[in-house]
């Protein structure tokens, strides 16, 4: 997909406006090339002990209209902000620096770091998310995804397993950006890990209160892959979560939290295809 075919005089021209920014912030200069306006947020910090991101974290904005999302994102006191916000018709708004420590993720985890806004960065996805009707997300706004994260990727040597959703690092909280965001799109053009999931079939599978070597192996198999869980043995309500999240990233057409077959292949095949070097790393 062209970022080049959406640009349009007639989309110019519906293209829904943006607000001013925020008087006295003082602006910068896009870190993206593709990046069309700079309306700099007043939620940022430094980055903890100098790390360098190699995260991108990707979310939607879940409220009903672009203005009150970039109001809520870049308002002083709102405590809440992004690096990046694409739009619907493929704009995209960089409002803090990528040296700088943006606040999207909250309390989040993955493959053992807590400070997940030191380690990342957030790009915002113009929809209403799942309270406000949750509508597909327009091919034009995913070619804009795309092109934004491989050019993050470049520039901050993103691997492509640490191109995530937020309900990857923060499952009992957050469903964005959703079963319906399209992650095979992405992989298909070089961003994010990615496997065809295996089919759905007919299976009893591992679900809540279950107690066995077999959910111990399950969760050990989910934190080798990064997400946050203690290993017990028992198909706990964290459990359940964790399945929920994982199911919406990489195994869509059904998210019910339970582990059927479908998605412990699925899971297994996506450890099987991690690079050499960070396999060895999570089986530590």
């Amino acid at each position: 997909m062209s970022l080049g075919s959406f640009t349009s005089s007639d989309s110019k021209r519906r293209a829904t406006p943006l607000p001013r920014p925020i008087e006295n912030m003082q602006t910068f200069t896009p870190d993206s090339s593709i990046a069309s306006d700079v309306i700099p947020s007043a939620n940022f910090g430094e980055r903890n002990k100098g790390r360098l991101p190699d995260m991108i974290l990707l979310h939607y904005t879940g409220m009903p209209d672009v203005q009150g999302a970039i109001a809520q994102l870049c308002t002083a006191g709102t405590d809440v902000s992004a690096h990046y916000i694409v739009l619907e018709d493929g704009r995209i708004v960089q409002c803090v620096p990528e040296a700088k420590r943006a606040w999207h993720a909250g309390v989040a985890s993955w493959a053992g770091e807590d400070d997940i806004n030191s380690c990342s960065i957030g790009v915002e996805i113009v929809n209403r998310g799942h309270d406000w009707g949750y509508p597909e997300f327009p091919l034009r706004q995913i070619a804009a995804v795309i092109a934004l994260c491989r050019g993050i990727m470049l520039r901050r040597n993103v691997p492509s397993q640490r191109v995530l959703a937020h309900s990857d690092v923060a499952p009992s909280r957050k469903k964005d950006p959703g079963e319906k965001f399209p992650w095979h799109s992405l992989a298909n053009s070089g961003v994010g890990h990615w496997v065809q999931p295996a089919p759905l079939v007919r299976s009893e599978g591992l679900r809540l209160g279950a107690t066995s070597n077999e959910v111990r192996g399950l969760q050990q198999a989910l934190a080798r892959y990064g997400y946050g869980l203690s290993i017990t043995g028992k198909y706990d309500t964290t459990t359940t979560e964790v399945v929920t999240a994982f199911q919406r990233h990489f195994r869509p057409a059904k998210v019910d939290g339970v582990a059927d077959h479908s998605t412990l292949v699925t899971l297994q095949a996506l450890l099987a295809s991690l690079p050499a070097e960070t396999a060895a790393t999570a089986a530590t």
